[in-house]
């Protein structure tokens, strides 16, 4: 019979923090459209020490559009955040707080195709004969 030797505290909590994806930024939705950045930084510094927040603006008419990023100073105090804050009143609305998706990065264009010929559409209407 073979015996393994027991894995120390700190080597098990390395390997479960192997396996657990690391949460690089929060994102928040249904803010209030009278809320500044100060106001974001109150309610998420009760989790920890706020690194980062980027409020988002309508492209075309320059407006706050209710939905910001916030970045922690570590992932223990983000996921803490999300737990906490989700659902929490902040200026008479509720806020939706959940973890922000990766960054989606287009595969590039091969030439194979860029050069394929393009196929003749059929008119539309009566034929003429």
């Amino acid at each position: 019979m073979r015996l393994q030797p027991k894995l120390l505290s700190a080597q098990r909590k390395t390997d479960t923090m192997r396996n657990k994806p690391r949460i690089k930024e929060i994102y928040v939705a249904d803010i209030s459209f009278e809320v500044v950045e100060e106001d974001i930084r109150k309610l998420f510094s009760v989790c920890g020490t706020v690194r980062a927040i980027h409020m988002l603006n309508d492209p075309r008419s320059g407006q706050f559009s209710g939905r910001a990023y916030v970045r922690m100073a570590t992932d223990a105090e983000t996921r803490d955040a999300i737990n906490t804050l989700d659902g929490a009143l902040l200026i008479n609305r509720c806020i939706r707080v959940c973890a922000a998706r990766e960054k989606q990065i287009p595969e590039p264009i091969t030439e194979a195709e860029t050069s394929r010929p393009r196929r003749r559409r059929q008119p539309k209407g009566r034929r003429k004969n």
